[in-house]
């Protein structure tokens, strides 16, 4: 696909320092794009998300969450997005994607993603391969992750 402009995050959940893409490179980088209010996010992308981060090596491939909110912005608080996050035992780093100038926060723009949730896929070099928009079978997803763990030059 081509280099992502970067994540453009308000505040970091779940680590003790704020992340950078750069920080996965020589690893497979998936990033769950989601919003706590989101039926398939709650149901499919981040439960498939956390199955990637407990199959995978985090050595080769690391996991994190991005809440993009585009809706029900009163809601989406930071504080309710902590609790969300104990509750439905999210361990992974997530990333608040920024608010932007129009009705997307500014990765959600930059990154050119159509809604949540979306799961998306950076090479070992740091280069976005994959957006899935909706549901992805864990098999597809699985062999897309192990194709790009296997490639040379990363």
């Amino acid at each position: 696909m081509s280099d992502a402009t970067g994540l453009f995050v308000s505040e970091w959940l779940n680590t003790d320092r704020p992340l950078a893409l750069e920080d996965f490179r020589g690893r497979v980088l998936a990033v769950e794009v989601f919003q706590m209010l989101c039926p398939g996010c709650v149901s499919q992308g981040l439960p498939q998300a956390a199955r990637i981060a407990s199959t995978f090596d985090p050595a080769g491939v690391a996991v994190i969450g991005l809440h993009s909110v585009f809706e029900h912005h009163a809601a989406m608080t930071t504080v309710a997005l902590r609790a969300f996050l104990h509750e439905y035992r999210i361990r992974f780093p997530v990333a608040v994607d920024q608010p932007g100038h129009g009705p997307l926060p500014r990765t959600m723009e930059a990154w050119a993603l159509e809604g949540t949730p979306t799961l998306v896929l950076f090479d070992r070099g740091g280069r976005m391969r994959a957006r899935h928009f909706g549901q992805v079978s864990d098999l597809a997803l699985g062999a897309g992750i192990m194709a790009l763990s296997l490639e040379r030059g990363g």
